[in-house]
C-alpha cells in the first residue's frame, strides 16, 4: 500500500483525487491540504510515498517551488504535477526540478491512477505538449517562446523598456513582439492582449 500526499487548494479537485485514491485499493490517502507551503514539512514528517499538488496555489508559493524543495531533501518521494492551466513554462521547469511526472487536469486522455502506477514503477510520465488554446483568432501553437517570454511580463503591468531589461533585449524588440501577437490575435490593444492571455491561462507570471 503507497501512501499518498494530495495537495490542492480546489475543494472539489482534491476531494476528486481522494476517491481516485481510496478506490484504488493501492494507494491510500495519509493527508489531503489546500496548500502547497505545508506539503514540504508533512513530506518531512509522515510516511509518504508519492506527492500529487497542484502547481497553481490562491495562497503561497506554488507547486513547482515546494516540489523542487522536496526533491532537494527527500528525492526518493515520487511527485506528479497537476494543473488545469496550459501555461508552456510549467512542464519544462517541473522536469528541471526533479519532478517525476506531470498530469493536465481535465483536459489528459490517460486517468491519473494510470500514471500514478507508472510512476511508482519508475517511469517518468510527461505529456508530449500543453493544451492548446484560442487566444484571440490565435492558436497558442502560433505564439513563439520568446514572444511567450515577452507576453508573460507583460500580463504583470511593466512597460516596454522594463520587459527588454528582464529580457535581456532592446527596447524595439519588445515592441515588435507585442505588435506581432496584437497582428496574430486580432487584439485591438495590448492591454486586451495581456487580459486575455491571463484569463486564458496561456502565461501564468512567476
Amino acid at each position: 500500500m503507497w501512501n499518498v500526499l494530495i495537495v490542492d487548494d480546489q475543494n472539489t479537485s482534491r476531494h476528486l483525487m481522494e476517491m481516485t485514491v481510496e478506490g484504488s485499493g493501492r494507494y491510500k490517502t495519509v493527508k489531503a491540504i489546500p496548500l502547497a507551503k505545508m506539503a514540504d514539512i508533512y513530506a518531512l514528517t509522515l510516511s509518504v510515498d508519492l506527492i500529487i499538488m497542484d502547481i497553481v496555489m490562491a495562497d503561497g508559493p506554488s507547486g513547482l517551488e515546494v516540489a523542487e524543495k522536496i526533491k532537494s531533501s527527500k528525492p526518493q518521494i515520487k511527485i506528479i504535477l497537476v494543473t488545469s492551466m496550459p501555461e508552456v513554462s510549467f512542464m519544462e521547469r517541473a522536469k528541471k526540478a526533479g519532478v517525476d511526472s506531470f498530469w493536465y487536469k481535465e483536459v489528459e486522455e490517460e486517468p491519473l491512477l494510470s500514471v500514478m502506477d507508472r510512476t511508482m514503477a519508475g517511469e517518468s510520465v510527461y505529456p508530449d505538449a500543453p493544451p492548446r488554446v484560442k487566444l484571440g483568432l490565435a492558436d497558442s501553437s502560433e505564439l513563439t517562446d520568446r514572444e511567450l517570454e515577452v507576453l508573460r511580463i507583460l500580463t504583470t503591468g511593466c512597460p516596454d523598456q522594463e520587459i527588454a531589461d528582464r529580457l535581456s533585449i532592446s527596447f524595439s524588440t519588445v515592441r515588435t513582439h507585442i505588435n506581432h501577437m496584437l497582428d496574430k490575435t486580432g487584439y485591438a490593444t495590448r492591454t486586451e492582449l495581456a487580459i486575455n492571455a491571463r484569463l486564458s491561462g496561456i502565461v501564468i507570471p512567476e
